[in-house]
C-alpha cells in the first residue's frame, strides 16, 4: 500500500537551514513531487513543486532560499531550506501524485527561532 514518509524537521535559528526528504513506496503516479506546509491558524499554502518533466514552481516567499529536487530511482522528493525565517515555521507535507489525485505525507514540524 502507498506510504509517505518524511524526515529532516526540526529546531533551527534564524538564517539557519534544514534538508526535508520524502520517499514513496506502493504503485502510485509520480507525476507531481511537491511539498506544502501549515502554519497554526492558517490554510495549507504550496511550497514547491517538481514535475517529472523538469519544471518547477515556488512560492514567492521561498524563491531564492528555497531548492525543490526529485529521485525518481527512489520515488523521492527533497526540499533544502536555506535562510530560514520565522514566518517559515510550519508543518510541512510531501505530495507525489497528479493535478488531480495525490497521496500526503504525515507532516514534519520546521520551527525556526528568531
Amino acid at each position: 500500500q502507498v506510504r509517505l514518509v518524511e524526515s529532516g524537521g526540526g529546531l533551527v535559528q534564524a538564517g539557519g537551514s534544514l534538508r526535508l526528504s520524502c520517499e514513496a513506496s506502493g504503485s502510485i503516479s509520480s507525476i507531481v513531487m511537491g511539498w506544502h506546509r501549515q502554519a497554526p491558524g492558517k490554510q495549507r499554502e504550496l511550497v514547491a513543486l517538481i514535475i517529472s518533466g523538469g519544471n518547477i514552481k515556488y512560492s514567492d516567499s521561498v524563491k531564492g532560499r528555497f531548492t525543490i529536487s526529485r529521485d525518481n530511482a527512489k520515488n523521492a522528493v527533497y526540499l533544502q531550506m536555506n535562510s530560514l525565517k520565522p514566518e517559515d515555521t510550519g508543518v510541512y507535507y510531501c505530495r507525489f501524485g497528479t493535478p488531480g489525485f495525490y497521496y500526503w505525507g504525515q507532516g514534519t514540524q520546521v520551527t525556526v527561532s528568531s
